[in-house]
């Protein structure tokens, strides 16, 4: 039996092996949607499937519902020989990360003859074809190809067929086809650490590293629950939806050390818009923010999943059933995090964090002038919510780990110019903590063909809530040639126009009036709010040229320290 040193040792081993691939997989993609937006998430198993350690950087997520899908794959596979070399592929969004451009890669991990890991990666693909929209469609096979559980490589050999499908039904087979063949290397650096870890142990397998990190997690998790007030408490958000609002509903309790999430009474799943969220992104968005408050230092793995129960009727929003359309299922899951604090928000006030400004795509396809295709992507996000004790984040990606496509990167990949990003003044929701500013990018086609423009807003209607009495944040908007737009169907975008995102801010925390007057002064020397805002906010009586001596001052002072320093 493995004593705790050595337990500890292998766990962080493995989570390192888990970020060798994330980081190979950035070095090695060839779309802007891996290697500078992040999108994707690297994750280790045991031998059945359970998951054991998830590189840092993954997204939340895709590293939950990684391992489920492996149990899909293998359970498929169960009545046929696996080997060396082998690598399982899907992207249905049923079995694998709920919308067809996330691709599930798999591979086993043999040593001494016997699988005795598995190594897997979900990535979003810069295109699956379909429609270029992200909002509109009748049903999920309008979003593009479905590969089923299949070999993509078998004892080390591509599956031409499966290649060839994907090549054929996609605009980017460069992007799409060199991003997952990239992955597959990464496969390989990490069955090779694995391997040497096993070695360096003189272990035979990992069942007994699996069994005790699992259950180590599990134990300290129920542990937290049991620690809660017996409440049952209950939370519901408006959403904007697309061409519908919908609502979600939560009550949450706690049974035998398990928290019980019910999504009864939510609204059901939409056919004339793609944002339904299939179950297994919708729970393991849920486990999110659950561990965020209950269990933030342990690293994550399927033990953390046991407690943590979901119930949701089929059909719903949040459980929808085969075809609806998926394919912005992010429009719905971005709402769970803040349903979740805010059924928290009475037994954690000091846990509990308000809406965020949520997230903006944006995509860019097109030709160059030399007529060569691409397809760009970029994930901006707003403000982050505040808590009891702190202001909100500026724009972060949140909850979802992804980065930001820099400017550089999207103007030497396709003809647009970022003509500006700032924050926007004065909007954040304002409470005794503010939740972090909105930020405002304004992009200009610069070529000499159109561009196909896919926009998915959010928070358009409903921003983001505040809590304890914090107000809600600013609300999002598209400003397309100086005039604001509603309709989100693919933009044909004209050479020389312009596009502004107006992101959203997030909520603010507490009674706006127990704001402390130093946290004010500050939010008005580093340009947070406008004098006149402040002024009417927080009922105070500042006057712009005490501000602009108080700027000068505190630019001085920098100044002085950085000259002693």
């Amino acid at each position: 039996m493995l004593d705790p040193v050595s337990l500890e040792i292998i766990w962080q081993r493995l989570i390192s092996i888990s970020d060798e691939m994330d980081n190979s997989t950035i070095r090695t993609s060839f779309s802007t949607i891996v290697g500078e937006s992040h999108d994707f998430g690297c994750v280790l198993m045991d031998e059945v499937g359970n998951g054991l350690s998830q590189a840092k950087w993954s997204p939340p997520q895709f590293c939950t519902m990684l391992p489920r899908t492996a149990r899909i794959i293998l359970e498929k596979y169960k009545s046929q020989k696996i080997n060396d070399g082998d690598v399982f592929i899907t992207n249905d969004p049923w079995i694998g990360s709920t919308h067809l451009p996330d691709f599930n890669v798999i591979s086993p991990v043999f040593y001494k003859k016997k699988v005795v890991a598995y190594v897997g990666t979900v990535a979003h693909v810069s295109d699956v074809g379909g429609h270029l929209g992200d909002l509109e469609a009748s049903d999920m096979f309008m979003e593009g190809l479905r590969v089923m559980p299949n070999k993509f490589y078998e004892k080390g050999k591509i599956n031409e067929i499966i290649e060839e499908f994907i090549a054929s039904n996609c605009r980017v087979p460069d992007l799409v086809l060199g991003d997952l063949k990239a992955i597959v290397g990464t496969h390989k650096i990490a069955q090779k650490k694995i391997i040497e870890l096993l070695s360096d142990y003189n272990l035979n397998n990992l069942k007994e590293v699996s069994n005790r990190i699992r259950n180590l997690s599990t134990e300290y998790l129920q542990k937290q629950i049991s620690k809660l007030p017996k409440k049952v408490t209950e939370y519901s958000l408006k959403c904007d939806g697309y061409l519908e609002e919908f609502e979600l509903k939560l009550k949450m309790f706690i049974k035998n050390n398990n928290l019980i999430f019910d999504f009864t009474g939510s609204s059901e799943q939409q056919w004339h818009s793609a944002i339904n969220a299939a179950y297994a992104i919708s729970y393991s968005t849920l486990v999110y923010p659950v561990k965020c408050m209950l269990a933030s230092k342990i690293p994550n793995n399927d033990g953390l999943v046991v407690p943590i129960k979901m119930v949701a009727p089929e059909g719903s929003i949040v459980n929808c059933t085969f075809p609806a359309p998926v394919k912005a299922r992010a429009k719905v899951i971005k709402h769970i995090p803040p349903l979740v604090f805010g059924a928290f928000e009475k037994i954690l006030p000091d846990q509990v964090i308000s809406a965020a400004g949520g997230i903006f795509p944006i995509h860019f396809v097109g030709k160059n002038d030399d007529l060569k295709h691409f397809a760009v992507h970029m994930l901006p996000h707003g403000g982050l919510g505040a808590m009891k004790n702190s202001d909100g984040k500026y724009p972060s990606a949140y909850p979802h780990n992804s980065i930001v496509t820099p400017s550089e990167i999207i103007e030497s990949k396709c003809p647009v110019k970022v003509l500006s990003k700032e924050i926007i003044v004065d909007s954040c929701g304002a409470g005794k903590y503010r939740g972090g500013p909105g930020q405002k990018i304004v992009f200009k086609n610069i070529g000499k063909n159109t561009i196909t423009l896919t926009i998915r807003p959010d928070m358009i209607k409903y921003p983001a809530r505040g809590l304890s009495g914090g107000s809600d944040g600013i609300n999002g908007s598209v400003i397309l040639n100086k005039k604001k737009i509603y309709d989100f169907k693919p933009i044909e975008w004209r050479p020389g126009e312009e596009v502004s995102l107006i992101v959203p801010s997030g909520g603010g925390y507490g009674d706006p009036k127990y704001r402390s007057e130093k946290d004010i002064i500050n939010d008005l020397i580093n340009g947070i709010y406008n004098v006149e805002t402040v002024n009417n906010i927080y009922k105070k009586r500042y006057r712009k040229k005490d501000i602009e001596r108080m700027k000068i001052n505190n630019i001085s002072s920098v100044l002085n320290n950085e000259t002693t320093i």
